[in-house]
This record gives C-alpha cells, sequence and structure tokens, in this order.
C-alpha cells in the first residue's frame, strides 16, 4: 500500500507540474503568445511553425487550442488556417515528452533551488514569474523519477506481475484507457510521460504503452472539444477539426501497431525511448499527412457547425467567452470588449436623455429606464467573468487592467442608476405636468448634454487605449464641468430673481439636474485616475495644496 501512495502521489506531482509550467508560462508570454499566434495565419507553413512553438513553450496543446479557438469564434481567422496551427501544436507537445525523456535528474534540484530563490526574491516581477516556470520544469523531472522509484518494488511483487500478464493486448482498450486517463488529467504530456516511465519499469508491456499513447493523444483533442462544450458553434469549429484529425490517424495507425512496434525495437532498444518517439512519429505524420486537407476539414467543418443567430438588439453580453477562460490574457481582453459594450449601453442612454427632455416623450423615459436593468446585467456578467480568471496566471499589467475593468464597470453601472433617476424626476416633474424649461435654462442643459456625451467618448478612448494624454484631457474636463454648473446655477437663480415664470416651475428640476449631470461627469472622469496612477502623473491633491496656499507667506 505504501508503494501505491507513494506512485499516486508522484503521479499527482507530475500532473501538479505541468499545470505549474503551462500557467507560469502564460503569465510571462500571454499576450506575446496570442500575438505570435494572430500573425501566423499567412499560409500553413508558418501557422504550424506557430503553433509548434507556442505549445513547446506552453508544454498543452489544449491551451493553445482554446486561444486559437477563441480567434476562429470571433472570426479573426477561417477554420483551416487554425487546424494548420493545431497540427504544429501536437507535435510541439510531443517534442516535449522527448525532452523530458532525457535524464535531468541532475537538473531538477538546480531547477527546484533555482526557481525557489527567483519566486520568494522577485515575486511580483518578471523573474519571480520565470522561477515559477523553473519550479514547474523541476517537479516535472523530480516526479518522473519517483515513479521509477515508486514502480520499482511493485514491478517485483508477484501479484503486480500476475495481473500484467493477465492483461489483454487489446489495443483498442489500452486507447480508450489512455483517453480517459488524459480527460482527468487534463494533460495528454503527463499521461505519455507517465506510460513511457512505466514501461521503462517494467509495469506496462510495449504493446499497451503504444496504444496508451494513442489514446493520450485522442484524449487532447476531447479535452479541446469538452472544454469548448457551451461554447458559440464557431468556437467548436477547430477543437471538432482537430478531433477529426486525431480519429482518422490513430484508425490508420491501429492495423500497423505491429510493423510499428517492430521498427521502433530497431531504432530505439531503450523501452522508454520506444513510447516517446512514437507519439512524436505519430504526431509528426499526423502534420505532413493532413497539412494539405485543413481547407477541406476547415470548410466541412464550418458547414456542420453553422453560426447561429443571436437575439435582436444590443442587450445581452457578447463578448464573455467562456473558452478564453483558460487563457487569462485573452480573457481580459474580452471582459475589455464587453465593457464598452456596457459603455455603448450607457451611451445610448444618455443620448436619449435630451430627447425626453425636449419632447416630453414619455415612451422613450419609459425605454431608456428599461436600460438601466440592462447596464447591470452587463455589470453582474462581467464582474462574474473576471472572478473566474485565474490571477496566477496574470502579469502585473493584465492584473492592472483587471482592476481598471472593475473600475470602469463599476462607473458605467452607477451612471446608469443616475440617468435613470434623471429621467423618473424628468417624468415626475416636467412630463406629467406638461411644464417646460426657459429658453436660457435649456440652451444651459444641451450644452451640459453636448459636453457629457463628448466625455463618455473620450472616457471610452482612455479606457481601450491608456493613453496619458487623453487621460489629463479628460480630468482636465471634471474641473471646467464643476465651473460650468456653478455658473449655469448663478445664472437659474438670477432667472428666478426676474420672475422668469418657466424658471420658477422647474426650479428644483432644473438644479437637481445640472448637479445630476455634474455627479455623472465625476464618474465619467475618474477613468482617468487609474491610467494616470499608473503613469505616475498624479499631482497631490487638491486639499493639500489649498491649505498651502492659504499659509502666511511668512509661516514658518
Amino acid at each position: 500500500m505504501q508503494h501505491l501512495l507513494n506512485l499516486l502521489a508522484a503521479i499527482a506531482l507530475l500532473v501538479w507540474g505541468t499545470h505549474i509550467v503551462r500557467t507560469g508560462m502564460l503569465r510571462v508570454f500571454g499576450e506575446n503568445l496570442r500575438q505570435i499566434l494572430s500573425r501566423s495565419f499567412s499560409n500553413r507553413l508558418t501557422a504550424a511553425a506557430a503553433g509548434l512553438g507556442v505549445t513547446s513553450v506552453v508544454q498543452s496543446s489544449t491551451a493553445t487550442c482554446l486561444i486559437v479557438a477563441s480567434f476562429v469564434g470571433k472570426g479573426l481567422v477561417t477554420t483551416g488556417p487554425a487546424l494548420a496551427v493545431m497540427l504544429g501544436a501536437d507535435v510541439g507537445t510531443s517534442l516535449m515528452a522527448v525532452v523530458f525523456s532525457f535524464d535531468l535528474s541532475w537538473l531538477s534540484p538546480l531547477l527546484i533551488f533555482v526557481g525557489v530563490v527567483l519566486f520568494i526574491s522577485r515575486q511580483t516581477s518578471g523573474a519571480g514569474r520565470i522561477g515559477r516556470v523553473l519550479i514547474g520544469l523541476g517537479l516535472i523531472t523530480l516526479a518522473l523519477q519517483l515513479i521509477v522509484a515508486a514502480t520499482r518494488p511493485l514491478t517485483e511483487a508477484p501479484a503486480v506481475r500476475a495481473l500484467l500478464v493477465s492483461l489483454p493486448n487489446e489495443v483498442m482498450l489500452n486507447i480508450v484507457v489512455g483517453a480517459a486517463l488524459t480527460v482527468l488529467s487534463y494533460s495528454s504530456l503527463a499521461i505519455v510521460l507517465l506510460t513511457a516511465t512505466l514501461a521503462a519499469s517494467g509495469l506496462l508491456t510495449t504493446p499497451v504503452a503504444l496504444g496508451l499513447v494513442l489514446g493520450a493523444n485522442l484524449g487532447s483533442g476531447f479535452l479541446a472539444l469538452i472544454a469548448t462544450g457551451n461554447a458559440a458553434q464557431q468556437v467548436r469549429r477547430l477543437p471538432l477539426g482537430n478531433l477529426i484529425f486525431k480519429i482518422v490517424g490513430v484508425l490508420l495507425a491501429i492495423p500497423l501497431m505491429g510493423q510499428i512496434h517492430v521498427l521502433l525495437q530497431q531504432l530505439a532498444p531503450n523501452v522508454h525511448d520506444q513510447v516517446v518517439f512514437f507519439h512524436l512519429g505519430f504526431n509528426l505524420m499526423l502534420a505532413l499527412t493532413f497539412i494539405s486537407f485543413t481547407g477541406l476539414v476547415g470548410r466541412t467543418v464550418d458547414r456542420w457547425l453553422v453560426e447561429k443567430s443571436g437575439p435582436a438588439g444590443n442587450t445581452r453580453p457578447r463578448h464573455l467567452d467562456p473558452v478564453a477562460l483558460a487563457t487569462p490574457s485573452l480573457a481580459i481582453s474580452c471582459a475589455a470588449r464587453e465593457a464598452l459594450h456596457q459603455a455603448d449601453v450607457v451611451e445610448t442612454m444618455l443620448r436619449g436623455v435630451l430627447p425626453v427632455i425636449r419632447n416630453n416623450d414619455l415612451d422613450l423615459a419609459q425605454q431608456l429606464r428599461q436600460l438601466d436593468d440592462t447596464v447591470d446585467g452587463f455589470y453582474s456578467a462581467i464582474k462574474f467573468y473576471l472572478t473566474q480568471i485565474s490571477h496566477e496566471a496574470l502579469s502585473e499589467r493584465e492584473s492592472r487592467r483587471w482592476t481598471d475593468i472593475v473600475s470602469f464597470t463599476i462607473n458605467m453601472e452607477q451612471i446608469g442608476d443616475i440617468i435613470e433617476r434623471v429621467l423618473q424626476d424628468v417624468e415626475d416633474k416636467k412630463v406629467r405636468k406638461n411644464r417646460s424649461f426657459s429658453d436660457a435654462g435649456m440652451a444651459e442643459i444641451v450644452h451640459l448634454h453636448e459636453r457629457l456625451l463628448a466625455n463618455l467618448r473620450l472616457a471610452m478612448s482612455v479606457f481601450l487605449d491608456g493613453h496619458v494624454r487623453d487621460a489629463r484631457k479628460l480630468l482636465e474636463e471634471k474641473a471646467r464641468f464643476r465651473d460650468l454648473e456653478h455658473e449655469y446655477a448663478a445664472a437659474h437663480i438670477t432667472r428666478l430673481q426676474d420672475n422668469t415664470a418657466q424658471s420658477i416651475e422647474t426650479s428644483s428640476l432644473h438644479l437637481d439636474l445640472i448637479s445630476d449631470l455634474k455627479r455623472i461627469n465625476s464618474h465619467i472622469c475618474s477613468i482617468a485616475y487609474p491610467i494616470l496612477e499608473s503613469a505616475g502623473a498624479l499631482s497631490k491633491t487638491r486639499i493639500r495644496e489649498s491649505r498651502l496656499s492659504a499659509m502666511p507667506d511668512d509661516a514658518g
């Protein structure tokens, strides 16, 4: 029992090590990996090369598949070139299995020691994130050694040997077991390495190990399909096309397993090498055979999974791709796009305020007030989506972006609430009582409304691009708008003193309205603060400056 527990612990450590490396690499290179993939779709060869390179870094063809599937879902690339990326990605993960097949026992303690030192001493920096990756690599090599040590006593047990001899040499059963283990462990690389180690220890015969490797390849295809099960039809095209390649490849390999085994024995006398070289050879042949059929299979899958037309209107989240959650840098971009979608709805509400005031349009007011529920729904959806993003895989810049998105959506939600109250006040105090503002008062409201719309568009640009110059300009608008509110409030008091009838009837509404518009502007302009703070461009607070300026000149 102790030896079995040691083996299970070593397997768990192997799976955990691959997870640490995958998340660490995504945190270090996340945005760059997306850029590399997005620029590689010009032809099938460069696409396959990019898939190979990215997957060699991330050590997960499933992670690569989820990134590229999001590109397909957003219409940034067609399914054919994306399938070429996946053929290269499968070769990349099999190359990593070959790398780990070498004797790296001397490297494991070095990687773990250096990684821990970097991670502890420079935890929030790039060096600390690289240290995390080194720890993962060290754990993988250590886990492989522990598996060898744990399996040696098991292979010597008479009961285990009798069980192994009685196992049927059924390739289909082995394939099913390999696929199931891959889905459960979420790593075909870990299962291939485990299979090679167990075969080298004598716990598995070579034919059984080769069948498990075929199953691991098939399981990685099922993994991506399962991960995109709830996604849109267009997102699921790539995993389905990639799975088709794997199924056809496995079916072609099954009748040749006997000849392949003989050939492997001639090329590599070591059983461990036979297993990992079979894994590499299978994916190489898969890539070479099917690279010319990516366009055909891509078009076929496109016909099978036709994009469903979504509900009309602009009232539901459409960018919060659950598939992208596996790639935090991509998920951050999805959340940012949805935040801008939320801002579009807020802009619709804000634009409608003026026609309601001018035309006493009760129906329009009610429609606009209902949009506040939509804005609240966007806020809740974006907030929940952001909470699902793994913070451990976010870089420092992406963590700041995460905070910026939360702040932006909160401001949009509060603006929507203020607009709803404004519309309710206009309904109660103006529309239902059939009152109107004076010409001068209406001109003031129109002017403030125009500035608000311009500031909202500028705030959306600041949120999207993060330009410090535009952020400064937006913050300057806060002071200008405050001055305008004071000026127009004073002008309204003057009209009251002149006994202007319309001003007297709408006095309370007018003053509340320009005050609410200033509050909306404050929320809009606050979007500039995170940008300026990150750039170190914020000055001292006005309170401190005002106190200093109020001190007498000779104060000591």
